[in-house]
């Protein structure tokens, strides 16, 4: 039984392309093409295909926002990002939409039928190369967070608490509500393990927060 396949782009000879590849696979079997992500979900549901082939930079709906509308619609299928973009981001972005891999579109033929097989069969597929840069870009990311636990929020919080503002003085500065002030307050003082205000100011005033 063949491999159901829908193709997303919006180019139409990337498309034409894309199916006279997987029509050529004696196991794969182009069911239908869409120009963008609004068009693919209504595709989707009508050719129900086991893995929809997706592009990512599409105007409308892009590739992550129609991934996970294709999956709403139609929970069976899978999808295989297909993109110019090797961004990490990007990577990371399509994996948490719920695509079950990601292949460049400079990939070769046989690495784009082989990326549809592995995800048809229920696994991830993501080149080495790929990978390798997520991995990295996620070590960088945890090593700042080892370095700086706080977002830019928190800092900013951070920095007019020390200053001497109360909480809804920092609401009305940062047009947030009180309850969101103090709930900041209460990560940073757990995440920088202090407990007092003494404590905030001196913090801030070691790392250039504050001056003197």
């Amino acid at each position: 039984m063949s491999i159901r396949v829908l193709v997303v782009d919006d180019h139409a000879v990337v498309r034409s392309g894309l199916r006279r590849i997987i029509d050529a696979q004696e196991d794969l079997e182009s069911v239908g093409e869409a120009p963008n992500g609004e068009r693919a979900v209504f595709e989707a549901m009508q050719t129900t295909p086991d893995v929809v082939l997706m592009d990512v930079v599409m105007p409308g709906k892009n590739g992550i926002e129609a991934t996970r509308a294709v999956l709403q619609a139609v929970p069976g299928t899978k999808v295989l990002v297909l993109s110019m973009q090797d961004d990490p981001r990007y990577v990371r972005e399509a994996f948490d939409a719920g695509a079950s891999g990601y292949v460049m579109k400079e990939a070769a033929d046989d690495e784009v039928v082989d990326a549809v097989r592995a995800v048809a069969a229920g696994q991830r597929y993501l080149h080495p190369t790929l990978g390798a840069r997520l991995l990295e870009a996620e070590s960088e990311e945890r090593r700042r967070a080892a370095e700086d636990p706080l977002s830019e929020r928190e800092r900013e919080v951070l920095r007019l608490l020390a200053l001497g503002h109360t909480n809804q003085e920092i609401a009305k500065m940062l047009y947030i509500s009180v309850r969101t002030a103090e709930t900041h307050r209460a990560h940073i003082m757990q995440k920088l393990r202090l407990s007092s205000r003494a404590e905030l100011v001196r913090y801030a005033l070691e790392n250039a927060l504050i001056e003197s």
